[in-house]
């Protein structure tokens, strides 16, 4: 007879007294000690960290991706996550860990259609997620903020106050998280009327956009644009150096279609995903330079066919370890794509249905998801003050919702408290630490124009 074991000793912590050890920790860090950033004395030279995250790249894509980040200290801050993980890991911290997204500026979320065909908006980039501390994230996002508004040239008092704003708004979204039932926690999704709803946004011009996004995720679309006919096959087409297809020393198992590896893929999917994944063949494959912190990364565009009129294209991107990695800890898992795949299940509130990862011929960890499936992001030289400020507060509830789904939002909330003190510190980092992004940015076109490292246009 099996026995059953007494759950008499079971005790739990209620909200209140994990709130409270949530203030206490408040003795070990302050909050105001957030907003204080000054680089250390013995800082590390960013461009030297970023030649070193590119060791692994593609070699003649490195020039683009750098290129890429030139542009702006916007979108160098966005190529650039290793340089904030140096620094936040300096920061002292409460030590309230989470499963972190690693690399959550504003331009990381976004609108995206779920299995059952939803439509949400949610973090969709996840290249970098690791367990690590929880305010990470949140001043990865804040500081991103005032770079966009500075780039869109916003006043500071505007761009101070939509900081203002997206703080307020994860403080306030993880307290209530605190309040819920966990499964409650985990069925919450942002979906496209509580994104107007909270953006403010005009239903039309969102709903036109989403169904732009649609449009383009359609076959229709997609095929004519990416193949062309090469006999009775369908062939990726070429544009280098931006889409192009990988030598045989690039990618091994050219021969036989990659098969070991799509195989290796195909064992990481659910079983009634599988069904779904073998009524297609896999036809072409070629590299696609996406993004600006993805570019010389293995990434790229598969193409597979179950009808001659039935095509579906997947996006294979390369995974490495995480830019948290030396300073949180190595990741429990032994394929940097799982790692990807697990995090991404555990903060999004859906995900996709052929996201699964593998290991290519080539020794390199990868995941796969579909190309787009109507995935859209926002165009920040659009915004206004006001749009900025109300986008700010959108991402600021996603990224407590994601919290709240691996960590203790009630521990959190504690900490972070109901006054606005915590808010004035994300705003006085935010705006220290952008005036740090621009300083780097400017010590990174300096190196281009000496030489000391090369950039190229791709327009």
């Amino acid at each position: 007879m099996n026995s059953i074991q007494s759950v008499e000793s079971i005790s739990f912590k209620s909200p209140d007294e994990r709130r409270s050890e949530g203030k206490a920790l408040r003795e070990v860090v302050p909050r105001e000690d957030h907003g204080q950033w000054k680089p250390p004395k013995n800082r590390r030279d960013s461009v030297d960290i970023l030649n070193e995250a590119n060791e692994d790249r593609i070699s003649d894509l490195v020039p683009i991706r750098f290129g890429r980040m030139m542009q702006s200290p916007f979108a160098f801050y966005r190529g650039s996550a290793a340089v904030m993980a140096a620094d936040l890991a300096t920061m002292k911290s409460p030590g309230i860990r989470v499963q972190a997204c690693g690399d959550a500026h504003l331009m990381n979320f976004g609108v995206f259609a779920t299995p059952e065909r939803r439509i949400v908006f949610d973090i969709n980039d996840f290249d970098e997620t690791l367990p690590g501390p929880w305010e990470w994230d949140l001043k990865r996002l804040v500081a991103s903020i005032v770079l966009a508004g500075r780039h869109i040239g916003l006043s500071e008092k505007s761009t101070g106050r939509a900081v203002e704003a997206t703080a307020r708004s994860y403080r306030e979204r993880v307290a209530n998280y605190a309040t819920m039932r966990a499964l409650d926690v985990w069925y919450d999704a942002i979906d496209i009327d509580r994104f107007i709803a909270e953006t403010e946004a005009k239903r039309k011009q969102v709903e036109k956009r989403v169904e732009k996004a649609q449009e383009k995720s359609t076959p229709e679309f997609l095929f004519p644009k990416f193949v062309k006919q090469v006999g009775e096959l369908p062939h990726i087409i070429d544009e280098p150096p931006l889409i192009f297809h990988p030598t045989a020393e690039q990618m091994p198992g050219l021969q036989s279609g990659y098969q070991i590896a799509w195989d290796r893929y195909r064992d990481s999917l659910n079983d009634h995903v599988r069904t779904l994944y073998d009524r297609y063949q896999f036809c072409d494959m070629a590299f696609k330079v996406v993004g600006v912190g993805s570019v010389g990364t293995f990434c790229l565009l598969a193409l597979f066919m179950s009808n001659e009129d039935d095509p579906i294209f997947l996006q294979v991107k390369e995974a490495s370890a995480s830019v948290l990695e030396r300073y949180v800890g190595a990741s429990t898992y032994g394929n940097h794509g799982q790692r990807v795949v697990n995090g991404q299940r555990l903060m999004q509130s859906a995900s996709d249905l052929f996201l699964g990862w593998g290991l290519g011929e080539n020794g390199r960890d990868f995941y796969v998801r579909q190309l787009r499936d109507t995935k859209t992001s926002i165009i920040i030289e659009d915004f206004d003050a006001a749009d900025l400020r109300s986008y700010g507060r959108i991402c600021g509830w996603t990224l407590a919702s994601a919290h709240a789904r691996s960590g203790d939002a009630a521990v959190i909330a504690g900490y972070m408290g109901a006054s606005d003190i915590f808010d004035d510190a994300m705003r006085d980092f935010a705006v220290a630490y952008a005036d740090q992004a621009q300083r780097d940015h400017r010590a990174f076109v300096k190196a281009v124009r000496r030489g000391r490292i090369k950039a190229v246009t791709d327009a």
